[in-house]
């Protein structure tokens, strides 16, 4: 009996705060709201960006919850404050962006299988199932095709500076099947992507608060600003891809196009946009091109703003199908498992704009581009 004595004597005294149990509420937790999220923790940029991705989707989930007819006028503090911080530490709007549904939102499956959708997943969803995942890791693949050609890029710069025309060539001639190869990218989109289900369920989590009825006047960042705050939703064209194409094929776009897409270059992480600027700032392709008196590059040239074009085209094609035959087909029907699409955005794109007569413009102005030889 002396050893149990012994123990009873070292054993600390029973109490319920050594088992998270409140004195006052027992097992409930108390005060269950969450505390301000804390930023000082994040270590380098890999992880500010995923912070960005996290507090994004919840943003957006947040706000149209209920649809567009009852959207939340207000982000809560806990949710502004740190959203913001993160923001302005990237240089991103606090909203969801490109770089956060696609370029931030992937892992693979096996990370020694191919870069292929089946061993592709997304890291934050939001409703929408298999075609979400579908769009968003069919756009991943876009962005994956357009690698090479974003080597060619810095390639045909270089070339130019040496200048070596044999490189230059080469360097077109990548170009042109990385643009086709995007192109073969995001046809996927017909095998993964339902467009009812784009049109009625997705579009809604992918909408920003500036050139939206259903938000006319922006949303308040609660602790941020006793103003409403305006931000586009999320775009294609706020991927750096065709921004950094066309200012090296020296594409020049219609004023309104222009604008457009110039305030998506505010939606692209800073270095991103800072590559295009570099692209811009070097020497203009096409007047060497035209100096050299070289047919080949010329042919090359072309066949590079004819893929672009061609590129242009299917996009159009696509948001045809996603957009305006799925509102067709959404208001003939009667009834439906889907819900109520959104009406506010009905003719525009997520990002704000007309979107069908902006893709053709931009299609058309990039043939306007083509070189002709001169004499």
């Amino acid at each position: 009996m002396e050893p149990q004595s012994q123990n009873l004597k070292t054993a600390p005294f029973l109490t319920l705060g050594r088992f998270h149990i409140s004195e006052d509420y027992g097992f409930l937790l108390p005060n269950p709201l969450m505390p301000l999220l804390n930023c000082q923790f994040l270590t380098g940029y890999r992880e500010w960006r995923l912070a960005h991705l996290v507090l994004s989707f919840i943003t957006m989930g947040y706000v149209w919850q209920d649809g567009e007819t009852q959207p939340k006028e207000i982000l809560p503090r806990n949710l502004a404050l740190p959203f913001v911080e993160v923001s302005k530490n990237l240089g991103l709007p606090p909203i969801l962006v490109h770089s956060d549904l696609v370029l931030a939102n992937w892992a693979t499956r096996n990370p020694g299988g191919p870069l292929e959708i089946r061993n592709l997943d997304t890291i934050f969803s939001f409703p929408g199932g298999e075609s979400l995942r579908g769009f968003i890791l069919v756009t991943v693949l876009v962005e994956k095709a357009a690698v090479p050609g974003i080597k060619a890029l810095v390639q045909a710069v270089n070339a130019i500076l040496q200048p070596s025309p044999d490189s230059l060539l080469q360097a077109l001639q990548r170009l042109r099947v990385s643009i086709q190869d995007i192109t073969g990218a995001l046809g996927q989109m017909h095998d993964y992507v339902n467009p009812d289900v784009f049109y009625s369920v997705i579009r809604i989590f992918l909408s920003g608060w500036k050139d939206n009825p259903a938000l006319p006047v922006g949303l308040v960042y609660e602790g941020v600003s006793e103003e409403p705050l305006s931000y586009s939703g999320g775009s294609a064209a706020q991927s750096t891809i065709l921004h950094a194409f066309d200012e090296f094929l020296g594409v020049r776009h219609s004023k309104e196009s222009a604008d457009f897409l110039h305030r998506m270059r505010d939606y692209m992480p800073p270095s991103h946009r800072a590559f295009v600027e570099e692209i811009r700032g070097a020497p203009s392709l096409r007047t060497h091109v035209l100096s050299s008196g070289n047919g080949q590059l010329l042919t090359a040239y072309n066949q590079c703003v004819e893929s672009l074009a061609a590129l242009r085209t299917y996009h159009l094609a696509l948001v045809t199908k996603y957009l305006t035959t799925a509102a067709s087909k959404a208001k003939a029907r009667r009834t439906s498992h889907l819900p109520r699409p959104p009406q506010a955005l009905e003719e525009r794109g997520t990002g704000g704009s007309a979107v069908v007569s902006f893709l053709k413009s931009v299609r058309d102005k990039t043939l306007e581009a083509l070189l002709h030889p001169s004499g």
